[in-house]
């Protein structure tokens, strides 16, 4: 898969907020033990933790040739023009290697967290991308093209990704989500949705790790929403999810089968997909996890 600004991203990857909780001068070997074990891509994501942009570049300059992607950088944390102009930069420092994910984050974090005013999404988005579009930039142009991915999840944000964008980012979906996303971009778009993965066998163990994640996505309505749209119901969305939606949000087993779920996105249509594996200790980095799916992943 690559695109005409000369990125060739792989079809597996690997998601993780838990590099924000390393030592910032250990994040760079992190980033090159991924790369050794094989992995294509780093999603990396924004809330309120490190720069995104800066820790991008951290990454990047740690390895050679890993894929840096933000899954995703917000429109309420940068002005359209700022967005464009470190967009650039990064590329220009990487060329082929940095892949810029938006999305409109969340009303809670929005307004709670930034004190902005959260937007009808998808206006939103097609606002920002107009004046990232027409923001002024007096420097040398960057070396490759930027590429850019929207977070999606609507189907009218889904075009607005095919249309604007390389492709999505969807986040937090079953593998129906990612056959009914590339029905409505068609065939040409990038679909990279991120995938949760739990390493253990025991069910009532697995689902209860899965919970400890779920909760959080389950508390914002974007993402309920959309599984909503899906089917699913207000029984699905208690006690941080039923055990058949936990299932479909969240692959836990041994490694064969974390694989087995990424080969479905696959056959629905997804180019590649990010794993992100889901610790017991949320606090930990799941280094152990990556390393031990590599083989089963990318084999």
């Amino acid at each position: 898969m690559t695109h005409n600004g000369g990125m060739e991203l792989g079809r597996i990857g690997i998601w993780t907020g838990h590099l924000d909780l390393q030592p910032i001068e250990q994040v760079p070997d992190i980033a090159s033990e991924l790369e050794t074990l094989g992995y294509d891509a780093l999603w990396i994501p924004e809330v309120a933790g490190r720069d995104p942009f800066v820790n991008a570049a951290l990454l990047l300059g740690g390895t050679e040739r890993l894929i840096v992607a933000t899954g995703i950088a917000t429109i309420y944390s940068r002005d359209p023009i700022a967005m464009a102009s470190v967009w650039k930069t990064v590329t220009d420092a990487f060329p082929g290697r940095f892949l810029l994910g938006l999305g409109v984050s969340h009303q809670p974090a929005v307004e709670g967290i930034r004190k902005h005013e959260y937007g009808p999404p998808l206006t939103a988005m097609r606002e920002y991308l107009d004046g990232m579009d027409a923001a002024p930039y007096f420097a040398a142009p960057p070396r490759a093209e930027p590429v850019r991915a929207l977070a999606a999840l609507g189907p009218k944000m889904l075009a607005l990704a095919a249309e604007r964008a390389v492709g999505a980012h969807p986040y937090f979906v079953p593998v129906e989500h990612t056959a009914i996303a590339r029905e409505v971009m068609g065939p040409d778009a990038w679909l990279m949705p991120e995938q949760m993965a739990v390493l253990e066998t025991d069910a009532t163990k697995a689902r209860s790790i899965a919970r400890q994640t779920m909760a959080t996505y389950l508390s914002l309505p974007n993402y309920v929403n959309n599984l909503r749209r899906l089917g699913w119901s207000d029984g699905d969305f208690a006690d941080h999810g039923s055990d058949k939606l936990v299932d479909a949000i969240v692959a836990w087993g041994d490694e064969e089968t974390i694989r087995a779920r990424c080969v479905e996105h696959f056959h629905a249509g997804a180019d590649h997909v990010c794993v992100q594996v889901l610790p017991e200790n949320r606090a930990e980095l799941p280094i152990d996890g990556w390393r031990r799916l590599a083989p089963a992943l990318l084999g």
